[in-house]
This record gives structure tokens, C-alpha cells and sequence, in this order.
């Protein structure tokens, strides 16, 4: 007899702590979804086409098909899902072109972060392809350390890690191979 009731009574406790476990699962699915947000832009745009000026001279404009914002998260940035084309106007208004299949642009620190068949190319026949680049826009200032290949009318180069100024002028390039004339 004694031994019945410790059966039942360990079927009673079984069969208590498993509807107290499957009874609960869904509350904890329901906190679960309080402390969940939604990561969602806080505005979306298609077909952008932003001109950036400074005293009243044109200095980028930026095409895109997608623009998501995401200004409201703790680090706010904006991305463009669908690559950029930028051009980018130096006080003489010479030109240069920027290209990429993806771009974020993290405002805290004004770095973009260019993806995919990344291609900059000047009025003066410089032309720079890599896979990533960085972009300092308060120190107008170009960085990689992906593979990259740089031509101009003086030859091309390949290399591993390279940065530069906005206008080509300053280039400092790591790990080069290839072939360029100097300027004697």
C-alpha cells in the first residue's frame, strides 16, 4: 500500500510540473515579445536624388534607387540597400564619380561604408575598383584594405590596402605591384 502511494504520488507531482511548464511556455513567449523591437527604418525613399551644397555651391549629389533611415536607434545611420552613384564637385567644380552596389552612412562618425564593385573614377582618367571602401567625410579622405586596382594614363597598379584624398592627389598604397610612370 505504501508503495501505491509513492507511484501516485510521483504521478501527481509528473503530471503537476509538466502543466506548470507547458501552462507558462506561453506567457513566456508573450514577455518574450514586450522586451522584442522591431529594427524598421524610420523613413523609407525610393528614387533619391539628394544635392549637398555648401554657401550655396553644389559640392555631392547622391542617386539611389532605396533609402532606409534609421535615425532613431542608438547608432544612427542611413543605408542604401541598392547601391549609390555619387558625384562629388572640389572648388574648381572638377568632378568625381563614386559607384557601389550597397552604402551605409554612419552619422555619429560621418564614415560611408561602400560594398560591392566599388568604382571611383575622376575627370583626370583615375580610376580606382575594389570590392570595399570607406569614405571620411570630414577629412574627405578614401581607405581601404581590400584588394584594389588604380589606373590612370600613366599605368595601372594592383595592391592590398590603399587611402587617398578625394581628388587622387595624396595616395598612400600598401603591398602595389604593376607598372606607372613617374612624373620626373
Amino acid at each position: 500500500m505504501a508503495l501505491v502511494k509513492k507511484q501516485y504520488l510521483k504521478l501527481v507531482v509528473t503530471v503537476f510540473a509538466v502543466t506548470l511548464f507547458f501552462g507558462c511556455e506561453s506567457n513566456f513567449k508573450e514577455i518574450q515579445k514586450i522586451n522584442f523591437s522591431e529594427f524598421i527604418p524610420n523613413s523609407d525613399a525610393d528614387l533619391v536624388n539628394l544635392k549637398y551644397t555648401d554657401s550655396g555651391r553644389i559640392t555631392a549629389i547622391l542617386v539611389s534607387a532605396k533609402m532606409l533611415d534609421y535615425s532613431s536607434v542608438d547608432f544612427p545611420f542611413t543605408e542604401f540597400p541598392k547601391g549609390i552613384d555619387v558625384t562629388l564637385f572640389d572648388k574648381k567644380a572638377k568632378k568625381t564619380f563614386i559607384k557601389s552596389n550597397y552604402a551605409i552612412s554612419y552619422k555619429g562618425t560621418s564614415i560611408i561604408d561602400l560594398q560591392g564593385k566599388v568604382k571611383i573614377f575622376t575627370e583626370d582618367g583615375q580610376t580606382l575598383e575594389t570590392e570595399q571602401l570607406y569614405f571620411d567625410q570630414k577629412n574627405e579622405w578614401f581607405f581601404t584594405e581590400r584588394k584594389f586596382k588604380l589606373s590612370d594614363p600613366k599605368g595601372t597598379s594592383n595592391g592590398q590596402g590603399i587611402d587617398f584624398s578625394k581628388d587622387f592627389k595624396v595616395i598612400n598604397s600598401q603591398k602595389i605591384t604593376g607598372e606607372i610612370e613617374s612624373a620626373d
